[in-house]
This record gives structure tokens, sequence and C-alpha cells, in this order.
């Protein structure tokens, strides 16, 4: 996304195309994604925590657990569409990376509450895998945008 783009296009759409499945690089796209949400939208701050994790979640799962069985980390890429007529947000966070299937036999863990959270935070969540990816998507309704 360029600066060069019309108010109205940076308004519904967000997106960071190859990002590297890294911590300290999801933290900045968080911030970057924050910032979006405080200039276009009108969101009380619990909403907009809200949308923040769920999407914190959805990064920070792919950069974690997505390319885990590989040599050298991959990257993640996300994009958030806005529909004005429907005040509809759905964010798409997306891999190229392996599926991580939870083990029958695996011991008790503290972690694991990640798509559990996504599912609370947003009015809509699916998860689709594949040999190519998972792809997340996150949607949010009666979202009004600043005019």
């Amino acid at each position: 996304m360029t600066d060069s783009m019309p108010s109205a296009d940076l308004a519904q759409r967000f997106e960071r195309l190859g990002i590297d499945a890294d911590s300290a690089v999801v933290a900045r796209i968080r911030e970057e994604f924050t910032r979006w949400l405080q200039r276009f939208f009108a969101l009380d701050p619990v909403r907009s925590s809200d949308l923040v994790l769920a999407i914190n979640e959805a990064l920070a799962n792919a950069a974690e657990f997505a390319y885990r069985l590989v040599d050298s980390p991959g990257t993640i890429d996300l994009v958030a569409t806005y529909h004005p007529a429907e005040q509809k947000l759905t964010v798409d966070v997306s891999d190229q990376g392996r599926w991580r299937p939870q083990q029958a036999d695996a011991a008790p863990r503290t972690r694991g509450r990640g798509i559990p959270l996504m599912k609370a935070l947003s009015d809509r969540a699916a998860i689709e895998t594949s040999g190519q990816g998972t792809l997340v998507r996150l949607e949010w309704y009666n979202i009004s945008a600043i005019r």
C-alpha cells in the first residue's frame, strides 16, 4: 500500500504481503494495523483492542508454527478489506507453511488458546488448511468508517 493511493482506497484496504515470519516483524505489522484502524474507523477502545488482539494471534501463530518443520522461515500475508455497503471488515492472514495438528497424546500445556481467542474476539472466524498453507479469515460486522 502506498501513500499515493486515494484515501478511499486506503480506508478500504490494508495489506502487507511477504511479511517475514518473525515475531519482531509481526509486532511492527500489528502496530501499523492499529494505526490504520484508528485512522479510518470509529471503534470504541474495547472493540479496537479485540480486533488487534485477534489479528495478532493469527499473525503470531503463523510466525511461530507455520514453518517449524523447514530449514528457513517463510512469509505471511495480511490483507484487511473493508466492505462499506455491509459495514464489514474481513482480515485474511495466510502462510505457505504446514498446519500443525493437535496431538491427542500431547501433554497438557499452558498454550494453545490462540484459536479459541480469535473465535471469541471476532464475529466470524474460519481456518482453512491445505498442502499450500493455512488461511485464517476473521470478520467483524457493524464496523463504521470515519467519514
